[in-house]
């Protein structure tokens, strides 16, 4: 239990609902749908469409999702991948020879065809209740009206103006600056994006006037994108895959998504008695950021859009885990980790909705990095994300661009199962972390015993490029201890992220826990 003499929030218990998002006016709209009669998967989508406006540095119509959910009376859990293509007429080849070593993130080359509008239409068609024109008219409503601009929201897009390109200005600045805290963000427009898929569904974003307005703007920058590439998008349903820790199974959504890396940093933390140590200790701290070391570079030799089932076995093989857990030693690091060069990004929304039948639903939503690519439709401002940054340039490398492949993507919705039941759906935000992000959510929980809240809120660590970053709320003394083993910390970083999980009880009440690091909040009713 948190000490009721410091700051903090208590997580939401509840019968009916809950919801858990990065907003609260998202939350809000998830809850209204709930009680107005629609299920989770309604109340997910309302909810994340949402998020597009109230946080369009995060995400948006433009950019992918990847959602886990189970269905209300069952136990097993499915999958949508609703990520993009690249478009059919671009090749490395043609990136190499403008003189690029990686796909360049602010370009019309790293605009792949967005892909969560179509994996929404079928999910509400599908699986939800009241139709996506009921699911969108609240999105509608507030991009008619505008957003206060929230305080982390507006502090992320301060420093992102200069990302923006000249397509975006018009609908993504208040006359060339970033909003203020408590300005309203309005995007009409979009709007009328929102009314045409309300009511022609998903051809009124991939054909007609708005696929016009997108392929256009693209082609007017040297973009290879056709009305075919839009026309011919579609989000498919897959199978998760999952591995265990403790006595937990921790399933993820399979490649193009990165969760096979965080079933692998399990199955490495596994081989070392993490409970016995302190939870924010040198130890643990020292052997967690070890593990995702040697996770994130098999990630990247391995995941990429292919059929190819031996890479994933090997991902997510015992046998991989334990020699990796070998390399680990205690008194000095790794520093020879070789990684290729997929671009970082720190910038997605996830949501997570549990109703009064227990249909669970985890949805993660992202344009990649703040503000995607920068670009926007002329027409109608849907701002592009810019995931083909998720390849690589390597001749040979499964995760090379080339048309019509989706690239690496590193947003993944998460859910947890027990004896085949599922108790939690939950999320880790935070780019190239999220994986790193499951595991310390999900040891906080089984190796120390935390709460769903306190778990979310506890000080985190990331070893990334080199680096080991590190949130404030660690000891200094633990931060020293961490720099004598040879680790190069820096503690001057953004929080790491953001989360929100649901709890389901074996009593049946939900307990719904959202990260302070985020504006956002958990509902129940």
């Amino acid at each position: 239990m948190r000490d009721f003499h410091l700051p903090g929030r208590s997580a939401v218990f509840a019968d009916n609902g809950a919801v858990a998002t990065s907003h609260p006016l998202a939350s809000q709209v998830a809850i209204d749908i709930l009680k107005s009669g629609g299920n989770a998967m309604d109340a997910a989508i309302a909810g994340a469409v949402l998020l597009g406006i109230c946080e369009p540095q995060m995400t948006g119509i433009g950019g992918d999702c990847f959602v886990l959910f189970s269905p209300a009376g069952r136990n097993d859990i499915l999958a949508m991948n609703g990520s993009g293509k690249s478009p059919a007429g671009v090749t490395a080849q043609m990136l190499q020879e403008l003189g690029h070593e990686t796909v360049p993130i602010r370009d019309v080359h790293a605009v792949t065809v967005p892909g969560a509008i179509d994996a929404f239409c079928q999910l509400s068609t599908d699986w939800g209740k009241l139709g996506i024109d009921r699911v969108l008219a609240p999105a509608i409503a507030y991009a008619e009206s505008g957003v206060p601009v929230a305080p982390r929201v507006a502090e992320d897009w301060g420093g992102l103006m200069n990302d923006l390109h000249e397509t975006a200005m018009p609908y993504f600045s208040m006359s060339g600056r970033a909003p203020k805290i408590g300005e309203r963000h309005a995007h009409p427009q979009l709007a009328k994006v929102l009314k045409k898929i309300a009511k022609d569904g998903r051809d009124g974003f991939y054909k007609g006037d708005v696929a016009d307005d997108m392929v256009t703007t693209l082609q007017s920058l040297g973009g290879t994108h056709t009305l075919d590439d839009f026309a011919n998008q579609t989000a498919f349903y897959t199978a998760p895959i999952q591995g265990t820790y403790h006595d937990v199974d921790l399933v993820e959504h399979p490649p193009n998504g990165q969760g096979a890396t965080a079933i692998l940093m399990g199955n490495i933390l596994k081989h070392f008695d993490l409970s016995s140590m302190n939870p924010f200790g040198a130890e643990r701290t020292h052997i967690e950021a070890e593990a995702a070391k040697l996770a994130y570079d098999a990630r990247n030799r391995f995941i990429a859009d292919s059929n190819d089932s031996t890479l994933l076995d090997r991902m997510t093989s015992e046998k991989t885990a334990a020699a990796l857990a070998d390399l680990i030693r205690m008194d000095r690091v790794i520093e020879n980790v070789t990684q290729t060069s997929e671009a970082v990004h720190k910038d997605t929304v996830y949501i997570t909705v549990v109703d009064k039948d227990r249909m669970s639903v985890s949805l993660i939503y992202s344009i990649f990095h703040g503000f995607g690519s920068g670009i926007a439709s002329r027409n109608y401002g849907v701002l592009f994300q810019n995931r083909g940054a998720g390849f690589n340039l390597i001749d040979g490398h499964p995760n090379v661009l080339r048309g019509g492949a989706r690239p690496m993507h590193t947003i993944i919705p998460a859910m947890l199962a027990k004896s085949g039941v599922p108790i939690m759906p939950f999320g880790v935000m935070g780019g190239q972390y999220q994986p790193n992000g499951h595991i310390r959510v999900l040891s906080n929980m089984l190796d120390y015993g935390l709460s769903v809240q306190d778990a979310i809120d506890a000080p985190r660590a990331f070893a990334e490029g080199g680096v080991l970053k590190l949130e404030r709320g660690y000891d200094p003394k633990v931060v020293s201890q961490l720099s004598d083993i040879g680790h190069k910390v820096t503690q001057d970083i953004p929080a790491i992220g953001g989360a929100q999980a649901i709890l389901i009880h074996d009593t049946g009440v939900l307990e719904a826990g959202s990260d302070p690091r985020k504006d956002g909040c958990a509902l129940g009713y």
